[in-house]
């Protein structure tokens, strides 16, 4: 319990940062930190599908909001049984936090005004 809370605390504090007055974006680098020390297998799958996601559409906030959609998923299946009721909410609770901290992202997508990252023009 300690460790989900921590992990949920640890991406508000970088989502809503009182020293930015409530702003802050780093809670996707944040939670696959804190996602890592508890479940390291599930951040590698979900790392393989955000890079898998943005080759194909060169959107960084599509990436991140499905990753961020199947981690429960994934996560499920690499907690041990006995851990699930105790991880499991709070992994819910962050990446619903990551889906809906993008609401702005997830408009423009719809709209198709958002910025694409092509790091081959750079």
């Amino acid at each position: 319990m300690i460790v989900g809370g921590s992990a949920l605390f640890a991406v508000l504090g970088h989502m809503f940062s009182l020293f930015l007055k409530g702003k802050g974006g780093k809670g996707v680098a944040t939670a696959m930190g804190a996602f890592l020390g508890m479940t390291p297998w599930a951040v590698l799958v979900a790392a393989v599908i955000y890079v898998f996601v943005y080759l194909l559409s060169h959107y960084t906030s599509l990436a991140s909001i499905i990753s961020a959609a199947l981690f429960p998923f994934i996560s499920a299946a690499f907690i041990a049984p006995s851990e699930r009721p105790v991880l499991l909410p709070f992994v819910i609770m962050v990446c619903l936090l990551i889906i809906v901290k993008h609401h702005q992202n997830i408009r423009r997508l719809l709209s198709g005004t958002e910025n694409r990252l092509d790091l081959k023009r750079q």
